[in-house]
């Protein structure tokens, strides 16, 4: 079955520039960008809602929107 998905110009120009080929397909293509998130490790299979929060945690860390360690550990009188 085959649909449709509504993307902004820009999404669609940011992924066209993904493509490693012109034939490539967006459907390709975006089955790679799911794969770059890990489905398990040695110690087994990760849960979906697990799998969603390691992706936005990756997210956060990119957009600089991470909290200094220490501070958290002042914060919590450890």
């Amino acid at each position: 079955m085959i649909t449709t998905i509504q993307l902004s110009s820009s999404t669609r120009e940011r992924l066209a520039a993904l493509k490693a080929t012109p034939r490539e397909t967006y459907d390709e293509l975006v089955n790679k960008l799911i794969a770059l998130v890990p489905e398990g490790d040695d110690e087994g299979v990760y849960t979906d809602s697990f799998r969603i929060g390691l992706l936005s945690a990756r997210l956060d860390i990119r957009a600089r929107q991470v909290t200094d360690h220490d501070l958290v550990k002042q914060r919590l009188g450890l």
